[in-house]
């Protein structure tokens, strides 16, 4: 079943949505943190009415504003893909997906457009506690936008609240709060959202160390960092926290994710954390129950792993193996087993469609098995298995371990990511010790670590995506639609085409951005009585 699939068109989508997304989740994490920022800001100016705080709410807004301009763009790009590259997967799960998607635009991005002019040219034309106000609505506004899109993509992640119709063989919708409130969903948005205030937070922190390093406008730039660095030391203690919640919610509804991101092939009791690895050269032969993947340096935290998965020290954490193979002792099914099942769901509904034809008496008998819950739990549940079926026992164990995702990547990704979370909360601790001792001026080294943490927090952030995308393939949908079967049936020409338009054109938007930005940093916020 796998030998129909264009994997040349699958790849040059995946790669597209790949380019789109990344390139728009540079923009959209300054975004969501820099609007509670400046309105922080903007709240000290109002409470205290000194205008140094009107004079740097108002330049940190400019650079808000430009980032969110082009952020725009990208966004719109990424929304109309799912029509047009990924329109089997907008079939399949439209009426779920779709609907977190329209509420974001109709309530969030209204609510942000609204308001945002009122921030951006309400200044001396409205009342300080209304403009204050919309400034608190654009920024609430946008993290709104963010809780559609997440929620969307924490469904793909644990699919639930649906019910599937095999007339119109869709995914349906029956219970929206289910989706809503999952406790995917609620992790996925508490943790990506304070990733985004982090990495808004090291933003200010490291351009207001420039002006420090410049000599220039030191009070602004101490002013700027004590409100950052706050915000972002309380945003690196939730993420720590939201994080935590997300590995386990990842343990339980995407182990194979979960042991993809430590390299664990072997199941462990009392498995540890590899809390630095270097991974050694793969095995040949995947088919070989001894193989993995050898490290060649690794750091341990004894017991974590397991503890970190199921909050219990002597926990059993299944490894890759485990999940292929099964793992009886432990209650774990092996992938074998599921794409059975799977297939046998997909028989049946081909069977259905089939009966319906021609009219058999077969098609009740046939439909009443997709109303039935023990029925959909033993069977429909692993429908995106089918997939993988293969009527050669041979061949069907080697499908079963071509659907390991990219371990390296994500391992690596994933410790990149911890790795430089850790630096970020020391780094604002640090610079807020050295502000209360009104030390930091004198700093060099603080001062020059802010400024190059900057690039470094947003390959944190675009790790973090690495690890929940690129960890839980094959799927699109967990356990119901492969990445394979999602895909618009295109010429693979036509993707590959608008892959490099979409590069050259997203990387222009890029380098536009990183321009506009530095000259605004480099001309500062404007002087007291100069022209607003």
């Amino acid at each position: 079943m796998l030998d129909s699939v264009d994997l040349s068109l699958v790849n040059w989508s995946r790669a597209q949505f790949a380019l789109t997304a990344m390139y728009h989740w540079i923009f959209v994490p300054l975004t969501l943190g820099l609007g509670f920022i400046i309105a922080f800001m903007e709240t000290i100016y109002v409470k205290t009415g000194n205008p140094e705080w009107k004079r740097i709410t108002k330049f940190w807004m400019k650079l808000f504003g430009i980032n969110f301009a082009i952020g725009v763009a990208t966004g719109i790009i990424l929304e109309f893909e799912f029509g047009t590259n990924w329109s089997n997967y907008s079939w399949f799960v439209g009426d779920i997906f779709g609907a977190p998607l329209a509420i974001e635009g109709i309530m969030a991005f209204f609510m942000e457009s609204t308001f945002i002019a009122v921030m951006f040219f309400g200044w001396n034309k409205v009342s300080k506690r209304f403009h204050l106000t919309s400034t608190w609505l654009t920024a609430i506004g946008a993290n709104l936008s963010a809780v559609w899109i997440l929620v969307a993509n924490a469904w793909m992640q644990d699919p639930r609240g649906m019910k599937f119709n095999p007339d119109t063989a869709r995914n349906e919708m029956v219970n929206f709060w289910d989706i809503f409130l999952s406790p995917s969903a609620v992790t996925k948005f508490l943790h990506t959202t304070t990733s985004g205030f982090v990495l808004a937070s090291i933003f200010v922190v490291g351009v207001s160390a420039w002006f420090i390093l410049k000599k220039r406008e030191i009070l602004f730039a101490k002013r700027s960092m004590v409100v950052s660095a706050t915000f972002g030391l309380l945003a690196s203690i939730m993420l720590i926290a939201s994080g935590d919640s997300s590995a386990r919610e990842m343990a339980e509804k995407q182990p194979m994710k979960f042991a993809a991101m430590e390299a664990l092939y072997e199941g462990k009791t009392n498995a540890p954390l590899v809390a630095i690895g270097l991974i050694g050269d793969p095995q040949d032969d995947p088919m070989d129950s001894t193989a993995h993947e050898d490290f060649r340096i690794k750091i341990e935290i004894p017991n974590m792993l397991s503890y970190m998965a199921f909050l219990k020290a002597d926990a059993f954490v299944p490894g890759i193996k485990d999940l292929i193979l099964g793992n009886r002792k432990h209650g774990i099914m092996s992938y074998k087993e599921k794409i059975k099942r799977g297939y046998k769901a997909q028989q049946t509904l081909v069977a259905y469609k089939k009966a319906i034809k021609e009219k058999s008496p077969d098609a009740t008998i046939l439909r009443a098995k997709f109303e039935d819950e023990e029925w959909v739990n033993y069977y429909f549940k692993y429908f995106g298995y089918g997939s993988y079926y293969d009527p050669d026992p041979v061949q069907l164990e080697k499908n079963a371990f071509k659907m390991i995702p990219p371990i390296s990547l994500t391992f690596y990704a994933f410790h990149i990511m911890v790795i430089l979370g850790g630096h970020f909360l020391m780094l604002f601790a640090c610079i807020l010790f050295l502000l209360y001792k009104n030390n930091l001026e004198n700093n060099k080294i603080v001062l020059w670590t802010s400024v190059w943490t900057i690039p470094l927090v947003y390959i944190a952030s675009e790790a973090g995506w690495v690890v929940a995308e690129v960890g839980r393939q094959p799927w699109v949908i967990q356990d119901l639609m492969t990445t394979s079967k999602a895909v618009s049936q295109i010429d693979s020409s036509s993707v590959m085409i608008t892959f490099f338009l979409f590069a050259f054109t997203f990387t222009a938007l890029l380098i536009a951005e990183i321009k506009i930005l530095t000259k605004q940093i480099k001309i500062g916020p404007k002087k007291q009585g100069g022209r607003q």
